[in-house]
């Protein structure tokens, strides 16, 4: 075992105590959507989280754990797999690891792992298959509950179009609870989505104060492309003349509308019923 003094070493396992140390430094500033974007890595926390994502072969980069899980099973054999992966592994002081996270209780495992998008081009949607486009989307808890919501009811995958929050910041990162390993994320500009959406073999639905359909009133019998808007204003009329079909969801007390992951969720547990019905 190394001290944190060493060159890294794939691996091979660090101890670090300070600080300062200059991987530390680099892991704290994945908090930055800058150098997010330049080194193409973000940061997942706990041990359920890293030791999903290691089974599910997502690349990984370096793994950290505390000194008092060292050892745990789950915490070996990540090390294992991270070590196999010629990953950087560090065992450090439970203060380096709430400077990370910065959380006075921080997790005891946190994994620095690569990004992985979709190329939108390669989209194929089953003859029952879901995805969702998110326009504009700014709360980072809403994209990942969204992110999580689709993986439940088994949608096929997430597209982000425009100037859509980062899903691979922590917070977003934290409320997919480990469904960003598992479902398929794209990106799109707002004007190659609407290029794209020329390509759709299925129908598009969005929902807007305007619908003149009661969500659960539509037929979801192809490839649903659900698309949903910004969480002040919704999708703008362009993206509206983009849908196949408009739909609303009725509210019976005085809030003047839904939150968009609730909104979201609704509609897509809708979409699995019916295709339930019809199957």
């Amino acid at each position: 075992m190394a001290d944190e003094t060493s060159i890294p070493i794939p691996g091979q396992i660090r101890v670090v105590t300070s600080l300062t140390n200059p991987t530390i430094k680099e892991i704290r500033a994945l908090s930055l959507p800058k150098f997010r974007k330049e080194s193409g890595l973000f940061v997942t926390e706990g041990m359920k989280l890293v030791a999903d994502a290691v089974e599910e072969d997502w690349p990984i980069r370096i793994l950290v754990y505390g000194a008092k899980v060292a050892n745990h099973p789950v915490v070996q054999r990540v090390a294992q797999r991270a070590h196999a992966r010629g990953g950087d592994v560090l065992e450090v002081s439970e203060a380096v690891l709430a400077k990370i996270t910065r959380r006075e209780n921080p997790q005891m495992v946190v994994g620095v792992f690569e990004q992985r998008l979709t190329d939108p081009q390669t989209i194929r949607p089953g003859p029952a298959g879901v995805w969702v486009a998110l326009e504009g989307i700014k709360d980072p808890g809403n994209l990942g509950t969204i992110i999580r919501t689709s993986d439940a009811v088994g949608a096929e995958g997430v597209i982000l179009v425009g100037d859509t929050v980062d899903p691979f910041g922590v917070e977003a990162v934290r409320a997919t609870m480990g469904s960003i390993f598992h479902m398929p994320l794209a990106r799109l500009s707002v004007a190659d989505f609407f290029e794209w959406r020329k390509r759709w073999p299925g129908i598009v639905v969005g929902t807007h104060l305007s619908g003149k359909h009661d969500y659960r009133a539509v037929d979801y019998d192809k490839p649903v492309l659900l698309l949903m808007g910004n969480e002040q204003s919704g999708i703008d009329d362009r993206f509206a003349a983009a849908c196949d079909t408009l739909v609303k969801i009725p509210q019976v007390g005085r809030a003047d509308s839904l939150n968009l992951a609730i909104a979201t969720g609704v509609m897509l547990f809708e979409i699995r019923r019916d295709r339930l019905k019809l199957a």
